[in-house]
């Protein structure tokens, strides 16, 4: 049973989007795992075991109690009846109360194809009189994270003050050094998360900072964690 479902496309996209956030709600309590959708290969510089090891340090760097990963194909993701009853399945089994999934516009079209089949499964796993595995379930809300794909500056929903944990963060997105490598062009890809992290931080008067966007209203008791 998870309070939180982190759904990430690839492996590095949930540590990208909020690898500051996991660890903050960690610390809060909140049972959290990440459901990556693919192996995130081939890539130039992975493989399939590369790949799997650098997933476990990262884990390991969040400490995340729970990751799995649902063995879609990569580069060809798409929301496919199949798909959406296996991820269907997994939320029935897991019982989140929030999903997360990457912004439902970018560039990348397995991102945009992982936000689609979010959204289906979401809806599947609370029906009844079907074949899906486990009892129905229907998560209260889906919040969406900014992958690195995301160029476009859009107005979030809220920010989150990630100063506390952005340590973790970094080492998770280091653990990943075949996607990352030191001799990338630069700005690299961590020093473009890092920038738009201390941005979004600005934003709301922190050091650092993760956008979350939501399609459906929000609703508050109070405004005392309001920063």
């Amino acid at each position: 049973m998870l309070d939180v479902l982190v759904i990430a496309p690839h492996p590095d996209d949930a540590e990208l989007g909020m690898g500051g956030t996991i660890p903050l709600m960690l610390g809060r309590g909140l049972r959290v795992g990440v459901l990556d959708l693919t192996d995130g290969e081939p890539t130039p510089r992975g493989s399939p075991e590369i790949r799997a090891r650098e997933t476990a340090a990262a884990t390991e760097a969040l400490g995340l109690p729970w990751r799995e990963n649902l063995g879609l194909p990569n580069r060809r993701l798409r929301a496919t009846l199949r798909a959406r009853a296996a991820l269907a399945g997994v939320i029935r089994r897991v019982r989140p109360r929030w999903l997360f999934a990457p912004h439902w516009i970018d560039a990348h079209p397995d991102h945009v194809a992982a936000t689609r089949l979010v959204e289906a499964a979401r809806f599947w796993a609370k029906l009844t009189k079907c074949d899906l595995p486990g009892e129905p379930w229907h998560p209260e809300r889906i919040f969406h994270y900014s992958c690195v794909h995301l160029r476009a500056v859009r107005h979030p929903a809220f920010v989150v003050d990630i100063s506390a944990t952005i340590d973790a963060k970094r080492r998770s997105i280091a653990c990943y050094a075949s996607q990352f490598p030191a001799d990338a062009p630069r700005p690299t890809v961590a020093e473009r998360v890092a920038a738009a992290d201390a941005w979004w931080g600005s934003v709301i008067g922190a050091l650092h900072g993760e956008p979350f966007w939501c399609r459906e209203p929000l609703g508050v008791r109070g405004f005392a964690d309001l920063v």
